[in-house]
């Protein structure tokens, strides 16, 4: 295969961005053959460089047209375009989440394992950012030894009520499913699983509404625990400004801190459990050695990603960023939601049945008023790096 024919379903703000770096050749032996919107005065530009538009996904995916397709829509529509997709013989990278909840997502994953042939990939483009690929590499070389704990504050996700204003189905338990946890921080958990595993029990404490006039959370904390006893808090929102972005990693060897553009090991010169164990003075700890870890950033990770994906396509390289992963971050974010409505903790594997019940409740009950007023975001590159 010479060149991987792509077409994008769904071009509003991340539809364009993939559009605009396809278009631009920064993924090798890949060619952006159509786009879909359901707004028509999204697709003259495309049309007037020679790609071919539609106007709705069935028509693209029944087209011919196109070997792939980014699937960039709202939440609920990636399963069943995901599918059809798969049945077309079409090969599919989606925009996260890959499902709006756990059961959409095992249907998405079920559906690819019929099309084995077909590579099927997630948009977790953090999983290519530096910083986060020497995390991993120090914890899968054990220099933290056994994990005791991990913090998380990810506010820095500030949205205003214009954001939440501009779509229908934005923060709505009916359009996308649910909120901060679900939308904008589901890269934060994508990052933690892939790093350290999924948690054994989650409990959450989400507030729905705090900042805006939405009915989802958009203000987040909770706590997390592993199998090896290792405890964990994730703290999240949309409402605060500054925020901050401080993930610490805590082990027996010494702790991890990532802040913005700066990351630093607490090596310490024994393991701190041993060392407990052995001691003979009450008050002596062991020394502890600090080291900054420089790293570059990524300078255009979504193009990274789906290179990798169209490399995957033509030569059978391992993707980065397989689809079937993409059922964790959503499983995470669904239990927190669900552990607050309960109040009570959630043992994992969360039933996704159980939470697709609860959330077709939700969306039954709903009684929001949303008043759309359409805006254009002319910073959206600028959320990318977490």
């Amino acid at each position: 295969m010479a060149a991987v024919r792509v077409g994008i379903i769904g071009m509003g703000n991340i539809g364009r961005h993939h559009a605009g770096y396809l278009l631009a050749g920064k993924v090798a032996h890949c060619q952006l053959t159509a786009v879909c919107s359901t707004s028509p005065h999204k697709l003259a530009d495309y049309a007037a460089q020679g790609v071919n538009v539609f106007d709705n996904a069935e028509a693209l995916i029944r087209s011919r047209a196109v070997d792939a397709v980014i699937i960039a829509t709202p939440h609920y529509q990636h399963v069943a375009l995901g599918i059809a997709a798969f049945a077309a013989g079409l090969h599919v990278m989606v925009e996260k989440p890959i499902a709006a909840h756990k059961a959409d997502a095992e249907r998405l994953i079920a559906a690819h394992r019929q099309h084995p042939g077909l590579q099927f990939a997630g948009m977790f483009q953090l999983r290519l950012e530096p910083r986060y690929a020497k995390i991993r590499a120090l914890l899968q070389q054990g220099e933290l030894g056994e994990i005791v704990r991990v913090n998380w504050i990810n506010t820095d996700w500030f949205r205003s009520e214009a954001y939440y204003t501009s779509s229908a189905w934005r923060a709505t338990w009916k359009g996308e499913g649910g909120g901060v946890l679900l939308n904008q921080c589901l890269h934060n958990l994508d990052v933690l699983q892939w790093l350290l595993g999924p948690p054994a029990r989650v409990q959450g404490f989400c507030q729905l509404g705090r900042f805006h006039h939405i009915e989802v959370e958009d203000h987040v904390t909770a706590y997390l625990e592993w199998p090896n006893r290792a405890t964990g808090v994730f703290v999240s929102s949309t409402g605060e400004v500054p925020g901050a972005n401080r993930l610490e990693i805590v082990g027996a060897r010494g702790t991890l801190i990532l802040e913005p553009e700066r990351l630093r090991f607490l090596h310490n010169a024994v393991d701190m459990l041993e060392f407990s164990r052995t001691a003979k003075t009450g008050f002596s700890k062991p020394e502890t050695v600090v080291t900054e870890i420089p790293f570059d950033n990524a300078p255009a990770p979504h193009a990274a990603l789906m290179q990798n994906f169209i490399n995957a396509i033509r030569t059978g390289e391992p993707l980065l960023a397989p689809g079937e992963e993409g059922l964790a971050s959503v499983e995470l974010a669904n239990a927190m939601v669900y552990s607050s409505l309960r109040h009570e903790a959630l043992t994992l594997p969360l039933s996704g049945a159980a939470w697709e019940a609860e959330l077709q409740r939700l969306i039954a009950g709903s009684k929001l008023e949303k008043k759309v007023v359409p805006t254009e975001a002319t910073d959206f590159a600028s959320s990318f790096r977490r």
